[in-house]
């Protein structure tokens, strides 16, 4: 295992609930705890957090509910062939032609007024690249690696904000590059990784761990935000239909798969509805996973503008086991502090912090 952290990397795309900043953070913590092997990270979203468990030396679950999040897993804890193997396959997509297809029909632009995600002479190159891997007689593990290459490339040309539900009026400087295949960056395999697709309660009812780390997608604290509100798996539609390839029925301007409707693609952990006692949906489904999770120790980050108060978060986390500590994270300062337990949130001048809360399951 690495001594301290800093001496490792990781790979993602623009991601609204990236943890890229916490990582340091959260390998402090784990590196504190002793005899930890068998670790899991429930909501691995663009898996950097798994990414960095499983080069620590760590036997790292990596579980999400979407299937690019399970491809960029595979890619990284799964693959284990050389980068030559992969780059002679890359060099090749990179010489492909572009062609008119189904994700330039929808998702390409080559006008300022046309709000698009992409200029056409990427989604042509797209096109062309997915078409053909398809068409490889390819391990669903070589596969992964290949989708989440062409995957990162798409995140350098794009043309939004970081997510797919809205697009920019004016072109951004980075959708006028080419698109261009790079072998993403991987490391020896040291540990037995798993990856999962699934409903994190079914991983945790299933499976004993060491150590786990949740980042679910907290409900929002804004109580006006409308029922009709975008969730993670709509922000991120275009991934799942690049992964997918199943030219899926879309809606709306941004060009949204049919099921990532907000009625299909609801999480209890993003819900801020209260349930029929009055109690909060999000933090209910929180106080469940906890008490399911047979863990010695529990690792929760948490956003600032969720739904919990400090308070919440406690009782929650003390009725299933003893609270070791929580942390503020304040990137400026670059420093992790003891966060003090007061009515209001340490962020009472509206500025937005990251939290970390570990805790020791009762046995």
């Amino acid at each position: 295992m690495m001594d301290g952290y800093g001496k490792f990397t990781t790979q993602g795309i623009k991601y609204a609930g990236s943890k890229l900043k916490l990582i340091p953070y959260i390998v402090d913590v784990i590196c504190s705890l002793d005899n930890i092997k068998n670790v899991l990270d429930g909501f691995s979203g663009t898996t950097r957090v798994s990414q960095a468990f499983a080069q620590l030396g760590y036997n790292t679950t990596s579980n999400d509910i979407s299937v690019w999040s399970e491809v960029f897993a595979t890619c990284y804890l799964k693959a284990d062939k050389p980068t030559e193997f992969y780059q002679h396959i890359i060099d090749e997509l990179n010489s492909l032609n572009g062609i008119d297809g189904w994700f330039t029909e929808h998702y390409g632009g080559d006008d300022v007024s046309s709000k698009k995600p992409f200029q056409k002479k990427n989604t042509r190159k797209l096109d062309a690249i997915r078409c053909a891997i398809d068409k490889m007689q390819l391990e669903w593990e070589d596969k992964c690696v290949l989708l989440t290459s062409l995957i990162l490339a798409m995140d350098k040309v794009d043309s939004t904000l970081g997510h797919y539900a809205a697009y920019l009026s004016k072109w951004s400087k980075r959708s006028y590059n080419d698109l261009l295949l790079k072998v993403p960056y991987r490391y020896k395999v040291k540990g037995k990784n798993d990856v999962l697709r699934g409903d994190v309660f079914d991983v945790v009812k299933n499976d004993e761990f060491d150590f786990a780390y949740f980042d679910p997608p907290y409900g929002s604290n804004n109580d006006k935000m409308p029922s009709s509100r975008v969730r993670y798996q709509s922000y991120y539609h275009l991934w799942t239909s690049v992964i997918k390839n199943d030219h899926a029925e879309l809606f709306g301007k941004a060009g949204r798969r049919e099921d990532t409707r907000d009625k299909n693609a609801i999480s209890s952990f993003e819900e801020f509805r209260r349930n029929a006692d009055g109690k909060f949906i999000a933090l209910e489904a929180l106080k469940k996973l906890i008490d399911t999770t047979k863990s010695r120790y529990i690792l929760l980050s948490y956003s600032s503008g969720g739904r919990a108060t400090k308070e919440e978060l406690h009782d929650i986390i003390t009725q299933s086991g003893k609270l070791v500590f929580a942390k503020e994270i304040d990137y400026k300062k670059n420093v992790m502090s003891n966060m003090r337990w007061t009515n209001e949130w340490v962020n009472s001048d509206g500025a937005h912090h990251e939290y970390l809360f570990l805790m020791k399951k009762y046995r």
